[in-house]
């Protein structure tokens, strides 16, 4: 199954969550064994002879794919969330929005210092929520080593903000 065949087992939703969005919806992909698997499998394939010790998924998408990741890389899960999630001591970053901020957070002992750490998620957009997601893992000392995504927009240029960072994608729009 290639990317293309993966693009089409994705719904497009005229004018979601709001009118003038298209909303990329991967339910239909992840209801269909095959191209769950094959997507897990394109996501996993460039990073498959790094050493990773912790992949991290952002809320809440990122989770779908990052743990099957994690067990195919041998690594660890680490789940970054959205304020008041954790139940232990976290760290928070505040990012900007199209329209407002948002803010991420991540148990303080979540990363060990030199952990190199792949960040994955469902969607590349604006790359707003990767890059507070980076800030938090380097600011626990972690290296990290790539980002994987399902789908990237990009017309939206979130990978210029990401210059210098090993970007995957397996569905570009």
């Amino acid at each position: 199954m290639s990317a293309d065949d993966l693009r089409a087992k994705i719904r497009e939703i005229p004018d979601f969550p709001k009118p003038g969005i298209l909303f990329y919806d991967i339910t239909t992909l992840l209801k269909d064994p095959d191209a769950y698997r094959e997507a897990i499998d394109l996501m996993v394939e460039p990073f498959r002879n790094d050493r990773i010790d912790v992949v991290v998924g952002m809320e809440s998408r990122g989770f779908i794919f990052s743990a099957p990741m994690a067990y195919q890389l041998k690594a660890g899960l680490v789940p970054v969330r959205k304020l008041g999630k954790l139940p232990a001591e976290t760290i928070t970053v505040e990012y900007a929005l199209e329209y407002g901020s948002n803010t991420l957070e991540i148990h303080r002992d979540a990363i060990e210092p030199g952990q190199r750490v792949l960040i994955v998620d469902d969607l590349l957009a604006t790359g707003g929520t990767v890059g507070g997601t980076i800030e938090l893992i380097e600011r626990l000392r972690g290296e990290v080593v790539g980002l994987g995504f399902l789908v990237e927009l990009e017309f939206l240029k979130g990978r210029d903000r990401l210059q210098g960072r090993r970007v995957t994608s397996v569905i570009k729009y």
